[in-house]
């Protein structure tokens, strides 16, 4: 290993950790913060790509120690995936035979606890365009459990990734235009702001539901674009959150009805099919499927979806889902953190803002359920506001 090889990584790295997290998506950056957040002092919090600090203290020695302990043929899973001889077969596996033989200890998973009500962390970063929020807590199933099937179809009509047909998009999106999209997950979703699809190789041991409203606009551009809207305090943050969080309480409350319950198991039997349409994918889910002591996740779920009834899913919508203990992370621009504060903390009533232009277009009942939404109670016990700088040290 190189020594300016090392120093190139590592400082790509630290430039990585400390200015492009924090400069370029606010949508990944509350993603992360939510990671942070969700599971702060435990051996989960740290993200992939590292902290200000753990970064500076690496060096090229302990790289090398972390190489001989972890890259051994003992944590080794070779996948193959097309038309290749035998002879590559065995050529791949005597080579990867001449890595180290050690079995080094993987650190024990650590439990997460939810937290005592919802807990939100504003963070504050000059010239953010919008307030950027993601939201979940730790939740108890994974691709291993049966009833991880149930929750798919749950998740899906609540809010499928990048589809237009679910519960939330056609709130918070199609009927009042907030944002450009609202998405739930019932396991942690790589890079959502690129892929379509769920991707394989990126499986978790420990799993939490999360909740992504799109980028909302501020109480500071509002006033800048609609005179109409010069005396408001804050901007559509506050009021999405409870929207949100108001249609996932009524689903667990009413379940989902027998119609939208047939209609969702049949687009999810479809659909997962297009999670492995080429040979890399097949592989890596079947990979996947060992991580969880599956031995086929795609073709075992479409059997446990075939055999789903009415009564599995909203039993376990019951069972697992909540809205009362959550953690909250809002990336806003600086002169939205203190009033959005005072908003949450107070549980103050937030009006939507609409154009005088766009509210005369609007259906009375949207309006009702506007009124509703506005003062809806939220469980918040704890608001803090953070500085974007001080992120990930």
């Amino acid at each position: 290993m190189d020594e300016s090889d090392f120093a190139r990584i590592k400082s790509n790295q630290s430039n990585y950790v400390n200015q492009v997290i924090r400069a370029s998506s606010d949508e990944d950056f509350s993603k992360m913060g939510l990671e942070d957040f969700l599971f702060r002092n435990t051996n989960y919090q740290t993200m992939v790509d590292g902290t200000t600090l753990g970064l500076e203290k690496i060096t090229l020695e302990s790289v090398k120690s972390h190489y001989r302990d972890f890259f051994s043929s003992a944590n080794l899973t070779i996948g193959i995936a097309g038309n290749y001889p035998p002879k590559f077969t065995a050529r791949l596996q005597e080579a990867m035979q001449k890595l180290p033989q050690k079995n080094k200890e993987i650190p024990a998973i650590t439990k997460v606890a939810s937290p005592d009500g919802i807990n939100v962390e504003i963070i504050a970063k000059e010239n953010a365009m919008g307030s950027a929020i993601f939201m979940g807590f730790p939740l108890p199933v994974t691709r291993t459990d049966d009833e991880f099937a149930a929750l798919m179809v749950a998740n899906s009509w609540l809010g499928e990734h990048r589809k237009s047909y679910s519960r939330l998009y056609q709130k918070i999106r199609e009927a009042r235009s907030m944002n450009y999209g609202d998405y739930s997950y019932i396991e942690w979703y790589e890079n959502g702001g690129q892929n379509m699809l769920p991707p394989p190789g990126v499986p978790r041991s420990n799993n939490y539901f999360s909740i992504w409203i799109r980028p909302v606009q501020t109480g500071e551009s509002l006033r800048k674009q609609y005179s109409e809207l010069a005396e408001i305090k804050t901007g559509h943050a506050h009021f999405a959150i409870r929207m949100a969080l108001r249609e996932m309480q009524m689903l667990i409350d009413n379940g989902l009805t027998d119609e939208d319950f047939e209609l969702t198991k049949k687009f999810l039997l479809s659909y997962m099919k297009l999670y492995i349409q080429t040979p890399s994918r097949q592989l890596g889910y079947l990979m996947d499927s060992k991580f969880y002591g599956r031995k086929d996740y795609i073709a075992e779920m479409q059997t446990l979806l075939q055999k789903l009834s009415l009564d599995d899913v909203n039993n376990a919508i019951k069972k697992y889902w909540q809205t009362q203990r959550m953690f909250i992370t809002i990336v806003t621009d600086d002169s939205e953190a203190t009033p959005l504060y005072s908003s949450l903390m107070n549980n103050e009533k937030s009006p939507m803002s609409y154009s005088d232009q766009l509210k005369s277009t609007l259906p009375p009942e949207l309006l009702r359920e506007d009124e509703a939404v506005s003062g809806y109670s939220l469980n918040i016990r704890k608001v803090s506001i953070v500085k974007a700088a001080e992120m990930f040290r």
